[in-house]
């Protein structure tokens, strides 16, 4: 491997959402020799600052966005305090009696920190990223480049390198395929040559939209278990909060019911600290399901974010994940030139946080679609604990703020 045309690294970036274009700045500062090229299919002069969909951001992910200068604190609200709770009856009468019914509150003034995260919707996070990058590569003509408006029909392994077919073929070093979407019942169009994913249909609908609370709490998200699947508020501004709602999917109790029956019946669901939701707006369905790539890496491309794993919203934890995969890499190639060296340790280095959160996420998802009796105890005693041994919970914090470090 020859250090000095590594040092002026070839790169491709294949998605230009939150991932692929905090890659791309992070690899414009830490890179300074490199080409830096972002691939995406849609217009440079598409406004996606009014996407409404909602995101949950760790505080590892805000710092991140500030760092790139392109956070955007006014139109975000953070998150001070978490709190898990079970719909009764999850324990037996008696324990219930002698314990409460279980739950588990995060705080980020227990933790010391501003904030625990922060939600914001999609258009907040992509629109500053994407003046962000568009900035730099006017600043950089010569080595950062703003490819939007061409789709990327495939990806050709080469000895040293790798073929991007985006209307006519480039050679490059390295390719970050960075683009991917919800879980999806359908086998989806794939980008690259990595071999079939680790997939799992949790046979459950998450249903999303967005709730007035007649008496909100600012800055509190609330995730309420349910015999059905999970629930979660997360805070807004103006006494309102981002609704996800997961149910079955094989005989969906949520589809027939029209708004105020549906009003209705989340009423009952929540835990009584949150009061009374007096609104909610249409509600619009998605498939849940997991699909993991089995190794990041192909050659000279490299998997990250939603086209590496597709998560189960219940920690709300995938677009963090996919945030630490782009500061690692980044991170990894700024102190080694060789990129093939990187690229056989990295499944090593992003290991650990990776599997720990796709495996968490996997077992709480399947643990509602559980017939054994006592499940839900189960689910309730381990809440009970968590909230009982404060270091353990303290960890499981710093998990979720941070990663697995």
């Amino acid at each position: 491997m020859n250090p000095e045309r590594n040092a002026a690294l070839n790169l491709a970036v294949v998605g230009a959402g939150p991932v692929g274009l905090a890659l791309g700045l992070l690899a414009a500062q830490a890179l300074p020799a490199a080409q830096v090229s972002v691939f995406d299919a849609r217009p440079l002069d598409q406004d996606v600052s009014g996407d409404p969909r909602t995101l949950a951001l760790s505080l590892g992910s805000v710092q991140l966005l500030q760092r790139l200068g392109a956070w955007q604190a006014d139109a975000a609200q953070p998150i001070t305090e978490v709190h898990v709770s079970q719909q009764p009856p999850s324990l037996g009468a008696a324990l219930a009696a002698w314990v409460g019914e279980p739950q588990v509150r995060i705080s980020a003034l227990e933790e010391a920190v501003p904030m625990l995260g922060a939600v914001l919707a999609y258009g907040g996070i992509v629109a500053p990223l994407q003046r962000a990058w568009q900035a730099a590569c006017e600043r950089e003509p010569q080595r950062l480049h703003c490819r939007f408006g061409q789709a990327v029909q495939g990806l050709k392994p080469l000895a040293d390198g790798v073929e991007i077919d985006a209307g006519i073929a480039e050679r490059f070093d390295l390719a970050v395929v960075a683009e991917g979407g919800v879980f999806s019942r359908l086998p989806r169009e794939r980008v690259g040559g990595l071999r079939a994913p680790l997939q799992h249909d949790y046979h459950q609908n998450a249903w999303v939209g967005t709730v007035t609370l007649g008496r909100a709490r600012p800055g509190v998200a609330y995730e309420r278990f349910t015999r059905h699947g999970p629930a979660a508020l997360l805070p807004l501004k103006n006494g309102q909060a981002s609704l996800v709602w997961c149910v079955a999917s094989d005989d969906d109790p949520v589809e027939p019911l029209d708004d105020r029956q549906r009003l209705a019946v989340l009423n009952t669901l929540f835990h009584p600290e949150v009061g009374e939701l007096v609104a909610v707006s249409p509600l619009k369905r998605f498939s849940l399901g997991l699909s993991a790539e089995r190794t990041l890496t192909e050659g000279r491309t490299v998997r990250i974010g939603n086209a590496a794993q597709t998560l189960h919203p219940v920690a709300g934890q995938g677009l963090n994940l996919g945030l630490r995969d782009a500061f690692e890499l980044v991170q990894a190639l700024s102190r080694n030139p060789d990129v093939a060296q990187v690229l056989r340790r990295l499944e090593w280095q992003r290991g650990p946080d990776r599997w720990a959160m796709i495996a968490a996420t996997d077992f709480l998802a399947r643990s509602f679609t559980w017939k054994l009796p006592g499940a839900g105890a189960a689910r309730g005693l381990g809440m009970a604990a968590l909230q009982a041994l404060k270091p353990v919970k303290s960890a499981l914090a710093r998990q979720m703020m941070f990663g697995s470090r």
